[in-house]
């Protein structure tokens, strides 16, 4: 399995673009050449995903399956046990209640904005971003922990808080040398952690099957590691049973996320 490298000749195209004037347009279609390209995922209709999570120090593995289409489920393994942290069949997210290990059903509020953000699960944001109705601009140039980016700031579809709408943004830092996004950076809108910045940090980019993906992810809140996710193994276009997507029928009340 291929990292992500670039040739003597890629390097010197990429500093070249570099000294003319850049626009965020230029970096966002680097970006999407670099990782495979449109065409290729384009192709894609389903994702695979097998790792561990560490969380707190405790290891579990998991399985994550998304769609094309926004359905999406993530299945951690607990003492040998499965156990759904998320799930959305297209139109109501869902997960388990830790204690009673039944299906509980999320407000409508939370399917609606998990439902807005779906459509970016399996290729990420910036793919179609001008269909999706998000706008972006380049802020410059910034350090991140040591390397020199291109920050960009996504604006996407407004997230509903208590009924109201309200903006929803993500700064993302891009490595100026191979155009890939190495760190989101965005403040969250509602739940537990409502009003903590939360810091996702990206590495290890891998070539499966022609495109490439970030198999080490670190996700912080408020500068403090929370979740430590790491890739084991990536497949696309797999056969998927559908109806792992669905809610069973015996759910408890539905919850506010």
């Amino acid at each position: 399995m291929k990292t992500l490298k670039f040739t003597a000749l890629g390097l010197i195209l990429c500093f070249a673009v570099t000294l003319e004037a850049q626009s965020v347009e230029d970096i966002i279609e680097n970006y999407i050449e670099n990782i495979g390209g449109q065409e290729a995922w384009s192709k894609i209709t389903s994702m695979k995903v097998t790792g561990v999570g560490k969380q707190q120090g405790v290891d579990y593995p998991f399985v994550a399956t998304y769609m094309k289409d926004g359905r999406a489920i993530i299945d951690v393994n607990l003492q040998g046990n499965s156990f759904i942290v998320e799930a959305f069949d297209g139109e109501n997210a869902w997960n388990m209640n830790f204690n009673t290990q039944k299906a509980e059903a999320l407000d409508s509020e939370s399917s609606i904005n998990y439902k807005n953000e779906a459509k970016d699960n399996l290729t990420g944001a910036f793919f179609n971003y001008k269909a999706k109705g998000y706008s972006v601009e380049l802020l410059g140039k910034e350090d991140w922990e040591g390397t020199e980016c291109f920050k960009i700031k996504l604006t996407k579809t407004p997230v509903l808080v208590d009924g109201k709408e309200e903006e929803n943004i993500d700064m993302y830092f891009f490595d100026t040398e191979n155009y890939i996004p190495i760190a989101i950076e965005t403040v969250i809108k509602s739940g537990p952690a409502k009003g903590a910045t939360s810091q996702t940090i990206i590495s290890d980019y891998q070539e499966v099957e022609g495109v490439y993906v970030a198999f080490s992810v670190i996700e912080k809140f408020n500068g403090q590691i929370g979740i430590e996710p790491s890739f084991n193994m990536v497949e696309f276009n797999t056969d998927v049973d559908e109806g792992v997507f669905n809610m069973p029928e015996e759910v408890i009340e539905t919850k506010k996320n």
